[in-house]
């Protein structure tokens, strides 16, 4: 008896409303087996006439195809069989019929299901004869060919197929052993080497039973390292392997052997889903350790893996060469090569709902691009409308997406806090010593284990002071004390998240002073010593809170609608649980990107400063960017690339230029001036006239009164702190992200102290200071009801917004001048990254050989995304500005730009800064015309009292009237959120965070806005712009509020403005020799840029940097294709190659984005 397990019922119809209900069947139920095959064949038969009888309003539905599943009951009611499955019945005209397991091993071929294509595959008990023969009467399109699964369960067929295709394998060698008499073989055995049939395998190497089924492969060891053997097995648990001490090989048996790979203790996985789309994932080998890692939710640690050309050929050929559309298999990375190790025929990638969606859709395309002619069912080949990255472009005509380039900072952390000291006492200069800090005079300390001797010297140093008062040691007592607090505090919080003293939230530096330190006050004089000190300044806090994650992962997530296919929001019905309704999943935003990244057509690579904030600000972006799921651990090690090699992202805050120096002293004069702000001062201070300054210097009236006023505040702060401390109520009270009542008391008065100085001046250059932490509390400690804190936050933030942007410059030429100091390798790398878009290369493309039924194979989207600091978007905002790209008299747009730049008084966490190249293939590949950049920003998130303030901007990539028509809707995303508010946040670990404003959408009808003018490259009809994200605007008609937020606690995850086109034509010539003229007249840039080339020197062989000839291995790195007219700076920085698509999260997540890009 056939049975649909959830299909509409007999009279319903099948009309578009049933259509993501899944149809599956089953042969047979259990019970009733020896009703046999004409029921079946009549059961299903009857059924689809009943639902055409009642179809009236549509014509009769063609005959149905029907997919079987033949295999072993634990693998065809698996999870991912049954998730790829329910996708499959999506296609209109497909039928699932799972094959009953009794029926496989009890009946006769003849009495099996019929279908019209057959899903095989054999695993443990499997009669794969009868599959044989079952498929030799029925003749079903085959997805796996059954003949090639008797090979694939013999690991000599295996090698032998693998070496015929010329697909790199490990050296090995195969011992047959006859079984009865096994002594006769060609084995040698010595102490530390086996020989097989005359050829030598030193240990380490690997003994692998012939017998694919049976997953008993040891390593054995050289005695040098211990000797014994890692003997491997399926997983128990949480076991893949124990090391025994026995070091002689197996006796009996066959075995394969070949020489140990020395990968970096990761094996990836690659899952082909036929030859044009393979997704990649690297887990911890189990020669490793044995030990199995598994996640909060206990499933085994998989990480995303970028496959490099070459890796996507070999997926191409086993796939072809085992005939296995679904085909799973073995990489190991080792010494710059990929040799395939073990292919496993017919395997899904397990909880990847991303990966889900791919299959079933390829599978889907597959059957019907084969079988729908003879059924003479009307389906054409879908062509994958995202497949080219084509959009529309302002002036109305379609050109190619190829890169997009952004830098972004950080997002939201905790208040960065330091403390400076002189410390003259011999362990101390040990210390810098032995770390080497005499070669440069300065020293960081970064790693616990030197974090720990620096704790260790505090202690001991108190331990001192404690037992005699009148000893040597000079180091101030409150300080040592405070030095030993900080080292001990933050590595009991994030136990769980980095293991003790992660040197990722703090860090000493360490800086050589010849005659000590100048002192700063006429009382210090007599106690002070000559000869050489250290001045220790010790950083903490600024790490990124739960908040910064949640926006990074967001932006990523909304990142994805930049490109192409990505905006089809519109298409979908809401309230269906898959994205691929209708048979093709274009329907949610972002998918395009994911496609492009899984068809290999998409040449990622993410940079991050040093810092640990930035760092996990990269990784949380990368995983809402490329739909990952799980930590951001394993995302952060595989993904994201440190640049932190020559300046590229970090700058040494504490060298700052002499240009720096004097404009943070004029600032300083300027601020301590007790009397109202005159005009000449409006003229010293804001030479530029920039509104967002005049406003706050309007706000501040006269410094010195506005800086007695946040000194007040911020003593009522402290006492109010104080206060609630001695109340027993709330002594153990927790704040947001584990902080106590008294750190946040330790923080405030700290600044107290430093803010005002003994001779009764203020330290300017702390306003930061202030402000980043009223900011943090009033943000997430509102729930404290702290007594004026709006206050404090209005006045420290217009003290901060004048200080902030002008520590920058003041005037233009400094604003440049510094910026210059900042930026130019950036600058360098993003020249590169745009001259070397339409350089043809071989990295990330498929070979033309194989790329046929790939739509334009050659192609490909390169993205690249820095993560930095606020120091390096505030330089790199100005170079734009001031650097001369365009003159604002004669550009309209570009004045408007300017304008509203000029307005955004703050650089906010998130902070944007892209660029996109397009290019028109209609146009003389010559010609100037034929690559356009459009050039967009964001000031980040949202402050907390911006709603009156903002600077309004002319939209995301306004575009000309004439695409009106064809695609009304291109940039709103308006239907995506109605459901499943809040599935976003990674269940690992608890946040407590009240969501209240990413859910609250305003936006103007039909997310358009009308521009007054058009600029000169528009038509000339009137243009309106399309908004990207929802868009944000002060008259917004509708508020829409969000239900079900199941989020207490005391913060909320402000959202982010929306991405603001500031030139949407410029030709890729202009911003070339812009960048060209920028770096020339830095005439810092030049020394930077050689101190960068020596340090690559050191780091690479200088043969890859000056061969383009050099064949391409298989992990290319970027360099060796260069042609060597071009800079090389920065040739060290691997390459990695596209991902094939990462572990991805779940549907509801993707169909209910919550972009938090509006007010």
């Amino acid at each position: 008896m056939t049975e649909p397990c959830d299909g509409p019922g007999a009279g319903e119809g099948q009309g578009r409303d049933q259509r993501d209900v899944p149809r599956f069947m089953l042969g047979c139920e259990d019970d009733e087996q020896d009703m046999g095959q004409m029921e079946t064949g009549m059961k299903s038969e009857m059924y689809r006439e009943e639902e055409m009888e009642d179809d009236e309003d549509e014509s009769p539905p063609e005959r149905q195809i029907v997919v079987g599943i033949c295999a072993m009951m634990k693998k065809s009611k698996s999870k991912p069989m049954t998730q790829i499955l329910e996708r499959l019945c999506k296609f209109d005209y497909i039928n699932v019929v799972i094959f009953p397991e009794e029926v496989i091993l009890e009946e006769p071929v003849e009495k099996w299901p019929l279908c019209d294509c057959l899903i095989s595959f054999h695993s443990k008990g499997f009669p794969l004869d009868k599959a044989v023969e079952y498929a030799k009467l029925r003749n079903p399109l085959l997805i796996n060919d059954l003949n090639m699964q008797y090979y694939i369960q013999d690991r000599r067929e295996v090698y032998r197929i693998l070496r015929e295709e010329g697909i790199d394998l490990p050296r090995y060698a195969v011992l047959n052993r006859d079984p009865d008499n096994p002594e006769e073989c060609n084995l040698v055995e010595g102490e530390d080497h086996v020989e097989v049939n005359g050829e030598v395998f030193p240990k380490p190497f690997v003994e692998k039973p012939v017998c694919a089924e049976d997953h008993n492969v040891y390593i054995y060891y050289p005695t040098s390292a211990g000797g014994g053997s890692q003997r491997l097995f399926r997983k128990i648990g949480s076991r893949s392997s124990v090391y025994s001490p026995e070091s002689s090989v197996r006796k009996t048996g066959s075995y394969i052997y070949e020489e140990f790979m020395p990968t970096d203790g990761t094996d990836v996985k690659v899952y082909t889903v036929g030859p044009d789309y393979a997704h990649a994932e690297a887990r911890k080998s189990p020669a490793l350790d044995g030990k199995v890692e598994r996640d909060s939710e206990g499933k085994e640690i998989r990480y995303p893996v970028m496959l490099t050309s070459m890796e996507k050929l070999v997926a191409r050929k086993v796939c072809l060469a085992f005939k296995q559309t679904v085909c799973g298999f073995d990489l190991l990375r080792a010494n710059g090569h990929s040799f395939v190790c073990d292919v496993n025929g017919f395997s899904f990638v397990k909880n990847s709902m991303k990966y889900y969606d791919d299959c079933a859709k390829v599978l889907g395309n597959m059957v019907m691009r084969e079988l729908a002619p003879q059924f003479h069912i009307p389906w054409s080949i879908p062509m994958e409308a995202e497949d080219i990255p084509i959009v529309p472009t302002t002036s109305g005509t379609m050109m190619e997406l190829r890169c997009v380039i952004a830098i972004i900072r950080h997002g939201d952390r905790t208040p960065k806090q330091k403390m400076k000291m002189e410390v003259r006492h011999p362990l101390f200069f040990e210390l810098f010593d032995k770390y080497g800090g005499y070669k440069s005079g300065k020293l960081k300390l970064k790693k616990p284990k030197q974090l720990q001797e620096v704790l260790d010297i505090a202690r001991l140093l108190l331990v001192e002071l404690g037992q005699h008062t009148d000893c040597e040691i000079e180091e101030k007592k409150s300080k040592l004390e405070q030095l030993k607090t900080v080292l001990e505090m933050e590595s009991s919080l994030n136990d769980t998240q980095y293991g003790h003293f992660s040197g990722i939230n703090r860090k000493v530096q360490l800086t050589y002073l010849r005659n000590g330190q100048p002192k700063a006050s006429s009382e210090e004089e007599d106690s002070k010593k000559d000869g050489p000190s250290l001045l220790l300044v010790l950083k903490w806090g600024g790490e990124l809170t739960p908040a910064g994650r949640v926006q990074a992962e967001e932006l990523g997530r909304a990142f994805r609608c930049m490109y192409p296919g990505g905006q089809a929001g519109n298409r979908r019905s809401l309230g269906c649980e898959s994205p691929i309704d209708f048979g093709d999943y274009a329907g949610f935003p972002g998918c395009g990107l994911l496609r492009l990244h899984s068809t290999y057509r998409h040449d990622l690579k993410i940079y991050a400063s040093d810092e640990g904030r930035v760092q996990m600000t990269a990784a949380a972006f990368a995983k809402g960017l490329l739909a990952l799921e799980g930590e951001l651990t394993p995302i952060l090690v595989q993904m994201v690339k440190s640049a932190n090699m020559n300046g590229l992202l970090d700058s040494d805050s504490d060298s700052l230029t002499d240009c720096q120096q004097k404009v943070k002293a004029r600032l300083h004069e300027i601020m301590q001036k007790d009397q109202e702000l005159t005009q000449d001062d409006y003229q010293k201070l804001a030479p530029t006239g920039s509104p967002s300054l005049v406003n706050s210097m309007k706000v501040i009236e006269n410094p010195v009164k506005t800086c007695d006023k946040v000194y007040g505040l911020i003593q009522s702060l402290t006492s109010q702190i104080r206060k609630r401390l001695e109340d027993p109520k709330s002594a153990d009270l927790q704040l947001y992200h584990s902080e106590t009542l008294e750190l946040m008391l330790q923080r405030w008065s700290k600044l107290e102290r430093d803010f005002r100085t003994k001779n009764g001046r203020y330290d300017i250059s702390k306003i930061p200071d202030i402000y980043d932490c009223i900011k943090y509390d009033s943000q997430h400690n509102a729930s404290l009801g702290l007594e004026d804190t709006l206050e404090l936050f209005r006045l420290s933030r217009a003290l901060a917004d004048i200080v902030i942007p002008q520590e920058y410059g003041i005037s233009k030429a400094e604003k440049l001048d510094i910026a210059q100091a900042y930026c130019v390798p950036l600058m360098k790398k993003i020249q590169l990254d745009l001259q070397r878009t339409h350089e043809d290369e071989a990295v990330n493309k498929l070979h033309p050989l194989y790329s046929r039924g790939v739509m334009s194979p050659g192609r490909h989207v390169r993205t690249r995304l820095y993560f930095t600091s606020e120091s390096h978007v505030h330089s790199l905002l100005s170079i734009f500005r001031y650097g001369g790209l365009l003159d604002e008299e004669k550009d309209w747009q570009w004045k408007q730009a300017m304008d509203y730049l000029s307005a955004v008084s703050e650089l906010n966490y998130m902070t944007q800064i892209v660029i996109m190249l397009y290019e028109d293939n209609d146009k003389e590949p010559s010609s100037e015309e034929r690559f356009h950049v459009e050039l967009h920003f964001s000031p980040g998130v949202k402050g907390c009292e911006d709603e009156e303030n903002v600077p309004l901007g002319y939209g995301f990539r306004p575009a000309s009237s004439e695409n009106q028509d064809k695609k009304p809707n291109q940039g709103s995303l308006e239907d995506l959120s109605q459901d499943q508010v809040d599935q976003a946040l990674p269940v690992s670990e608890p946040i407590n965070i009240q969501r209240r404003s990413p859910m609250i959408r305003n936006r103007k009808t039909g997310s358009m806005e009308v521009l007054s003018e058009t600029s000169p490259t528009q038509s000339s009809k009137g243009s309106t712009s399309h908004r990207l994200f929802p868009s944000c605007s002060r008259q917004s008609p509708e508020i829409k509020p969000a239900s079900g937020l199941g989020f207490e606690g005391c913060s909320m995850v402000p959202s982010i403005y929306p991405l603001e086109t500031l030139h949407n034509s410029l030709s890729l010539k202009q911003v070339d020799e812009f960048l060209n003229n920028v770096c020339e007249s830095s005439s810092e840039a030049h020394a930077k840029t050689m101190k960068a080339l020596s340090s690559l020197f050191d780091s690479q062989s200088q043969t890859s940097l000056y061969s383009p000839q050099q064949p391409l291995s298989s992990s290319g790195s970027e360099t060796s294709l260069r042609p060597p007219s071009q800079p090389l700076w920065h040739g060290s920085i691997p390459s990695s190659a596209v991902s094939s698509a990462g572990p991805s999260s779940p549907i509801t997540e993707s169909s209910g984005l919550n972009f938090s890009f509006s007010e």
